[in-house]
């Protein structure tokens, strides 16, 4: 299992981050999913068949890009 945040600098109220939570729990692999959104990020928690890049392409997809957090 792997544990990512991202920044998602598009996040501006609950909404998005319901939208954001409800798109990537639907991808396969995807365990968890949590929005914070005072600091405009979403953690997830996932393992394979899902990827870091599934993840990019489906935040990308529904118009919040993300930044993967170092």
């Amino acid at each position: 299992m792997k544990t990512i945040t991202y920044n998602i600098p598009a996040m501006h109220c609950n909404h998005c981050v319901m939208r954001i939570k409800n798109s990537l729990i639907e991808l396969d692999g995807v365990q968890f999913v949590e929005g914070d959104l005072n600091n405009k990020a979403v953690e997830v928690e996932f393992e394979t068949p899902a990827t870091e890049e599934l993840i990019l392409e489906k935040l990308e997809e529904i118009g919040y890009p993300a930044v993967k957090e170092e």
